[in-house]
């Protein structure tokens, strides 16, 4: 895991007399962050105007909510436990105490430095309270639960001014399937500076036990497709094996045709399952991993759009368990059984479509309409914005979120790196094994290689 955005806690990242002077402009409702970095100036507008956090609030409130996850999250919970309470004395040498949250932020447990632990008690900083940005504001835990890095928050870069005494530096553990997080792991120094390894050492945690659930991850994908062979020999209606993110492991040649992916080809590492450009369906699989997780005996069914298909298609999600955990679910194609899945216009939670892409240009946050965007493309965490504007930084934590944020938009996944949008596509180049290159209209004309793995949902999309 690389520390994008990480500096030297040796040396100020930025003044802090400065960025205090943002910190107040900010608080009384203007927009001038000179010498704020980007990724704390997004960070503090989402507490100000998505959570309306309060700037002078003084301790963190109570953790109300249980997360619901798997049980061998509980597993990770216990490795990242073990390596705090080793690195405790370290840590604890320099007056700094190391924190372990939940997925939702809740404090779990704490070690290091008994005087620092009773300050952090005055903020709530102690188990059972709730460190997620939308209730704390800025800081260690609650940042990194919404970053694909280790953060650091120094002094005033902390949203709350109770909390400006302190540096913190955080790292999420995610799921390597859903992507969503499990656990963070966070270093805090009551007004002094963190240890000079901190960065590395939550790099090489995360990175460790990530290793772990990604093992896990195969083998659950290993079973998934065991339980999809046997119930293949038993069916003639095409059939797929989906994990809870709406991914699929395997899929027969017919249902691999109507998700528009390749057919009779397994992937149990979860890094390279194939993605259908079927955002109803892989919302319909996250809805029934959902429901299974709850109920082991559920069954549910829907119609969605297929590709190469006018009418809509019935899809029946039967769920596999390994263990007592969920790993997926059987889509068997054309059938209809069990509990109807809600509607995507009756669903509550069915987010509108993005009129607009957030992009950073040094302090200041750039609000671009959808067709002012050629494409975007990741580089390690980071992901950059080709505009009519110029080369941006996109406001979204990785490529994965942007794509979610775009899918149904006009914008597609054409490579592990690209997402473009396809009005913005100018010429196509057939290359000789067949591969496909995209000729942008951005000021370069940018080429924009195609995998295999998307080549037939360009080809249809552009009708050719």
């Amino acid at each position: 895991m690389t520390e994008v955005g990480w500096h030297d806690p040796t040396s100020p990242s930025a003044d802090s007399a400065t960025v205090y002077s943002a910190w107040e402009r900010f608080v009384r409702g203007e927009d001038d962050l000179r010498g704020v970095r980007p990724e704390i100036a997004i960070s503090w507008h989402r507490c100000r105007d998505q959570h309306g956090v309060d700037p002078h609030l003084t301790e963190a409130p109570v953790a109300v909510a249980q997360v619901d996850h798997a049980l061998q999250h509980d597993v990770v919970i216990a490795e990242l436990g073990f390596r705090a309470a080793s690195l405790a004395h370290e840590v604890g040498n320099v007056g700094g105490i190391v924190t372990i949250t939940d997925g939702s932020g809740r404090v779990l447990a704490q070690w290091g430095d008994q005087t620092t632990r009773n300050v952090a008690a005055d903020a709530n900083l102690a188990p059972w309270f709730c460190w997620a940005e939308g209730a704390t504001g800025t800081n260690g835990m609650g940042t990194a639960l919404l970053s694909y890095t280790p953060v650091l928050i120094r002094g005033a870069e902390h949203w709350c001014e109770a909390f400006h005494d302190w540096t913190c530096g955080g790292v999420a553990i995610r799921d390597v399937v859903t992507r969503e997080p499990v656990a963070t792991l966070n270093i805090s120094c009551w007004r002094s500076e963190l240890p000079g390894t901190a960065g590395t050492w939550l790099g090489n945690v995360a990175k460790m036990t990530q290793r772990i659930l990604r093992q896990r991850a195969q083998g659950d994908g290993a079973e998934l497709i065991a339980a999809y062979s046997q119930a293949r020999s038993g069916s003639r209606v095409p059939l797929a094996a989906v994990d809870p993110a709406g991914k699929v492991v395997l899929a027969d040649d017919t249902a691999a045709v109507l998700l528009g992916i390749p057919g009779s080809t397994p992937a149990s590492d979860p890094a390279v399952r194939w993605k259908p450009e079927l955002p109803e369906f892989i919302g319909a699989a996250q809805y029934a991993a959902k429901q299974a997780t709850h109920n082991r005996g559920w069954v549910g069914s829907t119609q969605i759009f297929t590709r190469l298909a006018n009418e809509p298609t019935s899809v029946t999600f039967r769920p596999v368990f390994l263990s007592g955990h969920l790993v997926g679910n059987l889509v068997s194609f054309g059938l209809s059984d069990g509990d109807p899945l809600p509607r995507a216009a009756d669903d509550g939670a069915t987010r509108t479509q993005p009129q607009r892409v957030v992009g950073t240009r040094e302090n200041r946050m750039v609000l671009l309409r959808l067709p002012e965007v050629s494409f975007a493309r990741s580089d390690g965490s980071d992901v950059w914005l080709s505009t009519d504007q110029g080369r941006l930084r996109a406001a979204a934590p990785g490529l994965d979120k942007l794509e979610t944020e775009l899918s149904g938009a006009g914008f597609l996944r054409v490579h592990r790196q690209y997402v473009v949008n396809l009005s913005r596509i100018r010429e196509v180049e057939r290359r000789i094994k067949g591969e496909l290159c995209l000729v942008m209209d951005d000021e370069a004309n940018t080429m924009v290689p195609v995998s295999r793995r998307n080549t037939p949902a360009v080809r249809q999309l552009l009708e050719i």
